[in-house]
């Protein structure tokens, strides 16, 4: 049998029964408010917004660095004796995590590291794969199993949209013009994680019950998505019954099982309250 153990960052927003079923190992980002570093496990999303509310102003957010990735790794390494590491990165081309994750690997021979080119929910997606390959198939050789999540890689979609402008003008995503102007006229723009990157790809009209539906169909339309699992994903304050319409649909759709993951403080940091989105791989 394969001794394999995952590890991933705060920012996969991974469900916790999932963590403690697959026993995945995280590494938490950093968030900063008032001028007090904090650690991702440390703070609330109802901190983020409070925060916001005080201020208007979103906190800050930092990278792991080299130092903790490498207390990280030796800490699995001890509690999963002759196990190999498998590491599920947050994309390397919207922070230096990854990159911190490289220089600590240096000193591991049992760590293999995956940039997943992914975050939030598009990142869980790939780490709830990974465990699922393994429960499957607990005797599959780690250079399979890795080549498996590699291929799916880039059939990993994730779409989501904020239901208001705030905290992304906040953070100076949008200037005061366009923040404006879309308040004004009620536009909710699609973000999707292409080649590692959020790209901005259409914009959508009226309130988010209707907004999150265009989404989904949109989404569906565009990508041939693998009926056996769809992620769905919010941060705090989206509205019970458009998460009840947005499961509704889904099952209409044929999805067997639907996933419900929370956006963390990093992500609600950039995503305000109230977003939705989607992640799944396509066939």
């Amino acid at each position: 049998m394969s001794k394999i153990v995952f590890s991933t960052e705060s920012v996969a927003d991974l469900p916790k029964h999932l963590i403690e079923k697959y026993q995945i190992q995280e590494i938490p980002m950093h968030v900063i408010i008032d001028g007090k570093d904090y650690l991702e496990s440390e703070l609330s999303v109802e901190q983020v917004y409070d925060y916001y509310s005080r201020t208007k102003k979103i906190p800050s957010t930092t990278s792991t660095n080299a130092y903790e990735y490498h207390h990280f790794f030796s800490k699995i390494s001890k509690d999963f004796p002759n196990h190999m590491i498998i590491h599920l990165g947050y994309t390397s081309r919207s922070s230096g995590s990854f990159q911190s994750a490289v220089i600590a690997a240096k000193n591991f021979e049992n760590l293999f590291l995956i940039d997943t080119l992914n975050v939030t929910g598009g990142l869980a997606t790939i780490v709830m794969y990974a465990a699922k390959v393994l429960e499957e198939d607990p005797t599959i050789d780690h250079f399979q199993l890795i080549e498996k999540i590699e291929s799916i890689l880039p059939k990993t979609r994730l779409a989501f949209i904020p239901d208001s402008l705030d905290f992304l003008r906040a953070g100076g995503r949008v200037s005061n013009a366009a923040f404006i102007g879309g308040t004004l006229l009620k536009i909710k723009p699609c973000i999707e994680l292409i080649e590692g990157k959020l790209v901005p790809t259409r914009k959508y009209h009226g309130n988010m019950n209707n907004v999150a539906k265009k989404l989904m169909h949109d989404y569906l339309t565009q990508y041939n998505i693998d009926r056996k699992q769809l992620n769905l994903v919010y941060s705090l304050g989206l509205d019970e019954r458009i998460k009840r319409n947005m499961e509704i649909m889904a099952k209409e759709n044929g999805f067997e099982n639907i996933e419900w993951i929370q956006g963390g403080p990093t992500i609600s940091t950039h995503s305000g309250p109230g977003c939705f989105g989607i992640s799944g791989i396509e066939h």
